[in-house]
């Protein structure tokens, strides 16, 4: 199993191929009654986008650290497409669907580090 820092720093990268924006990590690992040690979010642009984004996440996480998702959900709408690693969760979203589930404020008592758009 490959390490949550591995996993974390693969779905960055795998977001930023593919033109994801605003993506956060929100760090749960001090949290005790969070269920994983973390979250990655990202936002596509469109519906396309953030099936493209996902998928990416799923193959380029895999080939850098062998890790394949316990499970997957949101691929019938891909307006919020969630990729669970047990340690990690990825998160991909519409920007109206971030906006509306907030997850930054909900766990706004972790450590919620913002990683730089690249353009």
């Amino acid at each position: 199993m490959a390490e949550p820092t591995e996993i974390i720093q693969s779905i960055i990268e795998s977001i930023q191929e593919k033109k994801g924006r605003d993506i956060v990590h929100i760090d749960l690992s001090k949290l005790e009654y969070a269920v994983t040690s973390g979250f990655v979010i990202g936002t596509g642009n469109t519906k396309i986008q953030v099936k493209a984004i996902a998928d990416n996440v799923r193959e380029y996480v895999q080939e850098k650290t062998g890790q394949k998702p316990y499970n997957y959900e949101g691929y019938q709408n891909s307006q919020w497409i969630v990729i669970d690693y047990g340690t990690v969760f990825a998160h991909i979203f519409l920007p109206e669907d971030r906006e509306r589930y907030n997850l930054e404020e909900l766990w706004a008592d972790a450590d919620v580090n913002r990683i730089p758009n690249l353009d």
